[in-house]
């Protein structure tokens, strides 16, 4: 998708294949508590999402069925022996996803507009944006009755800069791509960022990208003290080596503005993640400042 105000009839991407993952296991978990560090204070804030997705995945479904990622991801929590204390605000939020379900059963896996929605406050508020007409419909009719929830059918790239900065003063941006085209898509995510930061430079942006051969992320690294963005970090999970660009081994996630201590939380979270959804001993993980104040 490129970062323009047009709809890409192109795209074919379908996160419901992949819902539950271990990317998905690791920038919900993180997105958790970037929502609790704002909550922290009284003050209403703001959650943006540029790429909202459907918002919610029945893993009964054919698509998840068919790829079957959800084992490697949700599913090693549902079976663990025992839970970090670090994961258990993740695990109880998954069960108020699947409070209708019968028995108890984790069948619905939430996207990241459900994630916010369960953890953010009355008087906060969501604007969502999702280009594809289907998940667009999916988002509206999820939430329908919501007055916090705002749904957009727009790229949300060419649309951020127009959402920031929130009346509140205050919020997140979550820009959690497809990646169909993962050079273009890092591009794409500069310039929207760029334009984004310009406005709103106190905001905290969170950025989700895949890891397949790190050397392929570490232009987009630098990026951001070549545009002297401070105050930058950035947290990997590799889940196994990355010597093949055929799969996906890791991700990571870059988080401007992050919040005070937030390099401590994920301190004690990644460990517990890797420790988790390793598939080989050579999954690693990583927490460094690419920028500081």
């Amino acid at each position: 998708m490129q970062a323009c105000g047009c709809y890409d009839s192109s795209m074919n991407y379908r996160h419901a294949f992949h819902a539950g993952n271990f990317a998905d296991v690791f920038k919900h978990a993180i997105l958790i508590g970037l929502i609790d560090a704002l909550a922290a204070k009284p003050a209403p804030f703001c959650y943006i999402d540029t790429h909202a997705g459907a918002g919610r995945y029945d893993l009964r479904d054919e698509e998840s069925r068919k790829t079957g990622e959800f084992v490697d991801g949700v599913r090693r929590l549902l079976v663990a022996t025992s839970l970090a204390d670090s994961l258990r605000p993740y695990f109880d939020l998954l069960r108020v996803a699947n409070s209708a379900e019968a028995n108890g059963h984790l069948n619905i896996y939430p996207g990241s507009p459900l994630i916010a929605a369960l953890a953010m406050r009355a008087g906060d508020r969501i604007t969502l944006c999702e280009a594809q007409e289907a998940e667009t419909t999916a988002l509206k009719n999820l939430f329908a009755g919501d007055r916090r929830v705002g749904v957009h059918r727009r790229d949300g790239y060419a649309a951020l800069s127009g959402f920031v900065p929130p009346h509140e003063r205050r919020g997140l941006v979550l820009i959690d791509p497809p990646f169909e085209a993962q050079e273009a898509e890092f591009r794409a995510i500069e310039s929207a960022l760029a334009a984004a930061y310009s406005r709103w430079p106190t905001g905290i942006y969170a950025i989700w990208y895949p890891i397949k051969l790190h050397r392929q992320v570490l232009p987009f690294q630098r990026w951001f003290a070549a545009r002297d963005i401070r105050k930058t970090l950035v947290a990997e999970l590799m889940v196994d080596a990355d010597d093949s660009p055929l799969r996906l081994n890791g991700c990571g996630m870059v988080i401007v503005n992050a919040p005070w201590q937030f390099d401590a939380c994920l301190a004690r979270l990644l460990p517990d993640l890797a420790r988790l959804l390793a598939r080989s001993p050579r999954a690693s993980h990583r927490i460094e400042w690419l920028t500081r104040e």
